[in-house]
């Protein structure tokens, strides 16, 4: 029997099971009557983990969540055409197939062999999760100007998987970057 989770203890980042979905907390705010008497309230913002919806509700402090049947699974991205993207489990060795829309933006950091962990509810692939940093190599950046250098001075930099981000001056083609995952931001070099 899977565990019970209450609603006043689910926090940022954890996951649970709401009418047999899986959800991702991304925000939990507690609030407490002040007359005596009121119910203490369980605000989450959520993220639906099989239609990745976002939204917002509210729930009373004793009520219980199922703990999902969530697994992550070590993998390595193949290739993507226009059924999805294909990953190899580094177990079992068996390909699993993400659709487009569960990959999503997640496709700007992905690189062949790339090592990412998947999501599998139920045994079934629903999403992945990224490392916090990717490295990309550049394909094309503008030569530095000389000049202004007072203070952060960036220029635009493409990657090898199309993603354009902001990148110091000092960087040109060909050289590996470092770029984090969730702000899209330059890490440094690799």
């Amino acid at each position: 029997m899977a565990a019970l989770i209450e609603a006043i203890t689910v926090k940022r980042k954890m996951v649970f099971e709401l009418e047999g979905t899986p959800y991702y907390c991304l925000e939990s705010e507690v609030s407490t009557p002040t007359a005596r008497g009121g119910q203490t309230l369980v605000r989450l913002k959520m993220r639906n983990l099989l239609t990745r919806a976002v939204f917002d509700k509210t729930f009373k402090a004793g009520e219980k969540f199922k703990e999902p049947d969530l697994e992550l699974v070590e993998s390595s991205y193949l290739y993507s055409d226009p059924e999805g993207s294909y990953f190899l489990d580094q177990e079992t060795f068996e390909t699993h197939t993400l659709s487009t829309a569960m990959v999503g933006d997640a496709k700007d950091f992905l690189v062949d062999g790339s090592l990412i962990k998947l999501h599998k509810f139920n045994g079934n692939p629903i999403g992945l999760e990224l490392p916090a940093q990717v490295e990309l190599k550049v394909t094309y950046t503008e030569p530095g100007a000389r000049g202004n250098t007072s203070g952060d001075v960036t220029k635009h930099a493409r990657l090898e998987t199309g993603l354009e981000i902001k990148v110091p001056l000092f960087i040109q083609e060909g050289e590996k970057v470092r770029v984090y995952t969730e702000t899209r931001e330059f890490a440094g070099r690799a």
